[in-house]
């Protein structure tokens, strides 16, 4: 037999819970609005392209552009995991350019671009488990020991070159084969580089969305004392995931070089804040356990057809960057209040 006072708890229940409700259903419906503005944004870019700047909609244009945004997508594709894990690193431009000087140098010493590619890609590697046993061995801010490495890997490429740029002999028939990966197309139609952007998109796709690695990423960015507590190895999946952006920095390098049959120590100089602002604009939080695939892609062409669109018209590189600095507040403004809402 129910009694008063029985009565009277479920009662006091229900009505502790609708708040609870109501602020979950706010927070799920702040979610789904920002998600929604970055893919409405760029629509808008298209839409306003299209209406508005003559030859946007042109295949030699749509193509360019997707072969314009490659590198910059693939290192993006990366740094969605780190950021995903609650990390950051400021490295990944660094890690370009010097994965860049190596091959450069191994290729013009003779070597086989292939063995040279794989090395290139290695040191890309290193580089990022560098990072990752920093930060997470030692306790230290990823944003204070990235910072650091980005000096040093800098420095070092620096002085892998003297300072001096590296030119890849054009004649040479290893050298042509090597140009292939940045310069060729698929088809004959297809850039090679964005159709290493789309193999790179679904590699990731699936590690994050469809794999263990990827939900323990979710799990260590969300809560390290509860991903912890549930038998996950934090420490090795967030250097899991600084190494596998220093993979695919280190093979982005590797595609510039072989686009421009050059380098120098220098190269890859502030591409960190575009990648990372790619992603953040794609809905990745900057206190981690949030992101995907397909928003951070998203948000890799975002950027791309905004700057297109501006080169179309003319408008000077200056613009260019205090527009992308603008989208950059604006998207981390909406991270922040939707991270408030959450609390």
């Amino acid at each position: 037999m129910t009694t008063l006072e029985d009565t009277r708890n479920n009662v006091s229940s229900s009505q502790s819970k609708r708040p609870v409700r109501k602020y979950a259903d706010e927070i799920n419906w702040a979610d789904r609005i920002r998600k929604l503005s970055t893919v409405g944004g760029l629509a808008l870019l298209v839409i306003g392209g299209t209406l508005f700047v003559d030859g946007f909609l042109s295949s030699a244009n749509a193509l360019g552009v997707g072969q314009q945004v490659s590198q910059i997508g693939l290192m993006a594709l990366g740094m969605t995991f780190v950021l995903i894990n609650g990390e950051i690193d400021l490295s990944v431009g660094s890690i370009y350019g010097l994965a860049a000087v190596v091959g450069g140098l191994l290729i013009s010493g003779g070597m086989d671009w292939i063995p040279a590619v794989l090395i290139s890609t290695a040191v890309g590697a290193l580089c990022g488990l560098i990072n990752g046993v920093l930060s997470v061995g030692l306790r230290i801010p990823s944003f204070i020991v990235t910072l650091g490495t980005l000096s040093i890997f800098r420095g070092i490429a620096l002085l892998m070159t003297g300072g001096q740029p590296i030119s890849l002999p054009g004649q040479d028939q290893n050298v042509s084969e090597f140009s292939l990966l940045g310069q060729g197309r698929l088809f004959g139609l297809i850039p090679m580089q964005l159709v290493f952007f789309i193999v790179g998109i679904a590699i990731s796709w699936i590690l994050l969305h469809r794999s263990r690695f990827g939900f323990n990423t979710f799990a260590a960015g969300g809560s390290e004392a509860a991903a912890r507590l549930s038998g996950i190895r934090v420490g090795r999946t967030k250097i899991l995931g600084f190494v596998l952006a220093g993979v695919v920095a280190a093979f982005a390098g590797v595609l510039g070089l072989s686009f421009l049959s050059y380098v120098q120590g220098v190269t890859g100089t502030g591409m960190e804040l575009t990648v990372i602002s790619a992603v953040i604009i794609g809905g990745a939080a900057l206190t981690g356990g949030a992101g995907t695939i397909w928003g951070t892609v998203i948000g890799v062409f975002f950027i791309g057809v905004l700057q297109n669109i501006l080169n179309l018209q003319g408008i000077s590189s200056f613009w260019q960057t205090i527009a992308t600095g603008i989208v950059i507040i604006v998207a981390v403004a909406g991270d922040a209040a939707l991270s408030r809402k959450k609390k």
